[in-house]
């Protein structure tokens, strides 16, 4: 069985990409997220400390390293270079299609690194994939949405039947992907099968971040499920 590294943002896409990743056969040794210098996971900018202990939650260990965005190749090869020394062989990713200005990239770094890439995402469709995620019983909230795209009523909806049917009825009127590829909307997933336990979000505050709007995760607790 393939030791694997997921690379993890704490949403949808890389923790369904992780689920799948496992149901084919491989053995997900890590996960493996970035943070900014003020503590903030880089991707989705919540608190480093509550994906942390959404890794917990999940019960699989998390490498989580500190870069800028001028340093993530770098960061991601150092990272991947000590985890080869224990054996992990590939990396998972969570990516749909290709993104303008990351063409091939994931393809590149993983051949430099001599490790096999995974992208069980990769070129399905994603409003198949968005009802896939639901019905798997994944739950997730809405933590971040692009404020020319999206109201502020957006933030804090669970992904579920009901926000796919008013996400079709956006998407008539305004250019955004299902699953957020293009980062239109982000989530975090607090619970779902590959979940020991399951996370509580208790409190959170709504701001305006750069053209985004966003909610910010302030007080949280993990329960039994």
């Amino acid at each position: 069985m393939s030791r694997v590294v997921v690379s993890w943002s704490g949403g949808k896409d890389s923790c369904f990409a992780c689920h799948k990743a496992i149901s084919e056969g491989f053995d997900v040794y890590y996960l493996m997220n970035f943070v900014s210098k003020d503590g903030r996971c880089m991707s989705h900018g919540l608190d480093s400390q509550l994906i942390l202990a959404q890794s917990k939650a999940i019960g699989i260990p998390m490498v989580q390293r500190e870069v800028a965005w001028e340093t993530y190749e770098e960061g991601f090869k150092s990272v991947v270079h000590e985890l080869k020394q224990k054996g992990v062989e590939s990396a998972v990713f969570g990516d749909i299609s290709n993104i303008a200005g990351h063409e091939g990239w994931i393809d590149r770094v993983c051949s430099e690194l001599d490790i096999k890439p995974v992208k069980p995402l990769w070129g399905s469709d994603p409003w198949q994939l968005l009802a896939d995620f639901i019905e798997e019983g994944f739950k997730a909230r809405v933590v971040m949405v692009k404020a020319n795209l999206f109201g502020k009523e957006w933030l804090g909806r669970t992904v579920n039947e009901t926000f796919m049917r008013d996400l079709r009825k956006l998407t008539k009127k305004v250019d955004v992907h299902p699953c957020g590829e293009l980062g239109e909307y982000h989530t975090f997933v607090y619970d779902g099968p590959l979940f020991r336990k399951r996370l509580r979000i208790l409190k959170s505050e709504k701001k305006t971040v750069e053209g985004f709007w966003f909610l910010d995760i302030t007080r949280y607790e993990t329960v039994e499920k």
